[in-house]
């Protein structure tokens, strides 16, 4: 599966942006999808994943309520809706595939991983 995430750019503090991790080379809906950033100095943290058929989603406590992910696995496509974005969410965002979401809430043994967008917010 290759993975390309776009959407990334500059907003201010409040404001929402939509990224998109659009898929190809295999069958996407047989993939769970997540999605992890990395600020400048710290290390990759997870954001949130949705399951294979959009059975379930999960998000790190720090997005809960502000980030939404879902599918549409028509268009092979992924989208993380971030509102009410804070300064601490500028980092460099990637989305990443497995077939397990497990591995995707770990963050270990990921199969594919798409290429970063990068979230710059003002305050």
């Amino acid at each position: 599966v290759q993975l390309q995430a776009s959407g990334g750019g500059l907003v201010q503090a409040g404001g929402s942006l939509r990224l998109s991790c659009v898929a190809s080379g295999r069958t996407f809906s047989n993939y769970a999808v997540g999605w992890f950033r990395q600020a400048p100095g710290k290390e990759r943290e997870f954001v949130g994943a949705i399951s294979r058929s959009s059975t379930n989603t999960y998000y790190a406590d720090s997005v809960k309520g502000r980030f939404t992910i879902y599918r549409e696995d028509a268009k092979n496509a992924v989208y993380l809706q971030m509102n009410s974005l804070k300064s601490e969410d500028t980092a460099v965002y990637y989305c990443a595939a497995d077939p397990w979401v497990g591995r995707l809430r770990s963050g270990n043994g990921i199969d594919y991983w798409g290429q970063g967008t990068l979230v710059t917010v003002s305050s």
